[in-house]
């Protein structure tokens, strides 16, 4: 991305966690502010807020509405004449919300190429799996079928991401990114309840040793 003219939009607000280690990575946030996550008078709330850091562009939620959000910044951009990508990642679980449908309509429509989805495809959700709550069976062909170029590989995988990013397309591009929730914590890895759940002590060496032996 070129911070100076791209845009990112997280709509799945609630993977603030890794939106903050990611702006502490460029030196957007301190480790201050990572000390006062989800604390009284934090900036580094549940979810993303806006007024925190000029990259949080628009306070989301679980269903953040991102990419509804997104489509408006690229269509501005597009009407505008202004270089830059706008990239909005959602959830798979979020592909249930008609909102997000009728942003892809809108997006398709307006054939609005500078702008990429990006889906996180781990199929749990907060009250079960995506199949149990509302099954998306196929949603490639189901987003394809809206006139998107729609494009998945492995979302633990830099390169294969990377690769897909740059993959020339004539058509809006949504990915589809298949993970694993808490890919790599041996407690973690597909288990709805650490949606919620905290770390005490000793789950956290643990976590870290799991972890520094990937």
């Amino acid at each position: 991305m070129n911070r100076n003219q791209d845009v990112f939009i997280l709509s799945k607000g609630h993977a603030a966690g890794a939106l903050y280690t990611a702006l502490w990575s460029i030196d957007e946030a301190i480790e201050e502010d990572l000390m006062s996550f989800c604390k009284d008078g934090t900036k580094l709330a549940a979810h993303p807020e806006s007024q925190s850091f000029p990259s949080i562009e628009f306070s989301t939620g679980s269903l953040g509405h991102g990419l509804s959000l997104s489509a408006g910044v690229a269509l501005g951009k597009k009407l505008a004449g202004e270089s830059g990508h706008v990239y909005c990642l959602t959830s798979d679980g979020e592909w249930q919300e008609g909102a997000t449908w009728e942003a892809l309509i809108f997006l398709t429509h307006h054939k609005l190429f500078n702008l990429t989805v990006l889906v996180d495809s781990n199929e749990l959700q907060a009250f079960g799996t995506v199949k149990e709550v509302a099954s998306m069976n196929d949603l490639k062909n189901k987003i394809a079928s809206f006139g998107a170029t729609v494009l998945e590989c492995d979302g633990h995988n830099f390169a294969a991401i990377n690769s897909a990013l740059d993959t020339p397309s004539l058509s809006p591009r949504v990915i589809i990114l298949h993970t694993v929730k808490g890919k790599g914590v041996s407690f973690m890895e597909n288990k709805i309840e650490w949606h919620y759940l905290t770390l005490n002590e000793d789950l956290l060496k643990r976590a870290q040793k799991d972890i520094a032996a990937l």
